[in-house]
């Protein structure tokens, strides 16, 4: 056994598993070793023989996404377990449900890491959207009318982007056909690629442009967002630190594959441009939307609309070192959003509220909370000496070598959302407090970690992960 059939089979069987436990703790610690096991697979793949077949495909370029996948799967179900225990025991999420929550979980981890590890454009595409439609029930695990509401909100605006994306894939089998004949040859990607200069330029074309959108709409870019604030806002806290910080990345890694096939092709459309466009209009809207949230988890539901679209501008810029860029920064946020919405969800519960206006003073009444949350946000603000600041200094830097008055304008909005946490950071630790403060208790290994790996990354990264990120970003071109 190959050691990506670990990577996706383990959260199946442990999905069918907590299925059948109805004890919650039993539940939490299954639900933590199986993540456990997972991350350690994701760990040996690194060093694991390269891998193509028919349906899988092991390259630099997918291990760094199954890699920060399953380590942020393993960090999320340690949170998870307090976090849920809190919800259960204050009775906002009934008993019952938790066996579900579970099973879902594990259920979710399992249907992104096929998505990762697939060599077939169509199980690409089946592996994404189990995941996203999983997501959907989470998002509604509450079933209160305002859960209820986001949740067919996200299924609505994600069935689009399932159906457009669906036919985008179609488009890509039929231009394969030509040069691979009928069947799985021709939803191969690693042979697709192979024959890319041979494929019609006019389907190709089209097809990126339905794959752009259906994709889109899961990576959250602008005005293909809607369903992400609502969702991060009424699912559980876990959910929206694997929604912000695995499941944006999974459906920006379907796209990015699409984008290298694509430029295979010398006649066919070039990506770059239209990326750029779509990176800037999410980073520059979403900063500026910063400033008129209420509600916490919908505060960092816009910033992580603001850096993927950062992430799609670097990548549609491409070249080897925006794309090194584009790589670094996704690593960089996806540690660090999940550790802010690790430190948000037990300040919710600590507060008993998501309103931002309710929830100040946390330097007196929650220090420890308050210090972690503090260092979050100074981190995906970009503030030295983290590795945010390194990913966005790159991506400004190699911006700005090339098209100089083009750097101008992901700078502006960096500068934007930067003031409006920074405004948000200064109420919620140094203001009055008001409101109860009830004890949380709060694992703050997950935190602690997170913030730690984000801070060695700014201050010094191994030549080892230099060249494994630069591999990636050759393949990306």
């Amino acid at each position: 056994m190959h050691t990506y059939q670990i990577v996706v089979l383990v959260p199946y069987v442990a999905a069918l598993v907590l299925a059948a436990i109805p004890g919650y703790r039993t539940g939490a610690i299954v639900n933590v070793l199986a993540s456990a096991i997972t991350f350690a697979a994701g760990l040996w793949l690194i060093g694991d023989e390269r891998t193509v077949g028919p349906y899988a495909i092991v390259d630099e370029f997918n291990i760094v996404f199954i890699a920060i996948n399953t380590l942020v799967g393993f960090t999320t179900s340690i949170f998870s377990a307090s976090y849920i225990g809190h919800e259960i025991e204050t009775g906002r999420l009934p008993p019952r449900f938790v066996r579900f929550y579970h099973a879902m979980f594990q259920a979710m981890m399992g249907s992104m890491n096929v998505a990762l590890a697939a060599n077939n454009i169509g199980l690409i595409w089946v592996g994404l959207e189990l995941a996203t439609l999983i997501t959907v029930v989470m998002v509604g695990l509450y079933r209160t009318p305002q859960s209820i509401e986001a949740a067919w909100k996200y299924f609505i605006l994600a069935s689009v982007g399932i159906s457009l994306a669906f036919f985008g894939t179609i488009l890509i089998y039929l231009a394969g056909q030509p040069a691979l004949g009928e069947g799985v040859p021709a939803m191969t990607w690693s042979l697709l690629q192979g024959v890319a200069a041979k494929m019609d330029p006019a389907i190709l074309d089209l097809a990126f442009i339905f794959l752009l959108i259906g994709y889109g709409t899961k990576i959250g870019l602008a005005p293909l967002h809607a369903w992400l604030p609502d969702a991060h806002a009424e699912g559980p806290t876990p959910i929206s630190a694997v929604l912000s910080g695995l499941l944006l990345n999974v459906a920006l890694y379907a796209l990015l594959r699409f984008k290298m096939l694509i430029a295979g092709q010398p006649t066919a459309l070039n990506p770059g441009p239209v990326m750029i466009v779509m990176g800037l209009v999410s980073l520059i809207f979403a900063a500026f939307m910063l400033y008129q949230r209420r509600d916490i988890k919908r505060l960092f539901a816009y910033s992580s609309i603001e850096h993927m679209g950062l992430m799609v501008f670097a990548f549609g810029m491409g070249g080897p070192l925006a794309n090194f860029a584009g790589l670094l920064h996704m690593a960089m946020h996806s540690l660090t959003k999940s550790g802010i919405f690790f430190a948000v969800g037990h300040i919710a519960q600590a507060k008993g509220t998501q309103r931002i206006a309710e929830i100040t003073g946390l330097s007196e009444t929650h220090p420890r909370l308050a210090v972690a949350f503090a260092l979050a946000v100074l981190a995906i603000s970009g503030m030295p000496p983290f590795g945010v600041f390194a990913s966005e200094f790159l991506i400004l830097t190699t911006t700005f070598a090339r098209e100089p008055w083009l750097a101008l304008l992901p700078a502006f909005g960096l500068l934007v959302g930067f003031g409006a946490l920074l405004m948000r950071l200064q109420g919620t630790i140094l203001g009055v407090p008001t409101g109860p403060a009830h004890r949380v208790d709060a694992s703050s290994v997950p935190m602690v970690l997170h913030l730690a790996l984000v801070l060695a990354a700014g201050v010094f990264l191994p030549a080892v992960l230099v060249a494994w990120f630069q591999r990636a970003a050759e393949l990306l071109g």
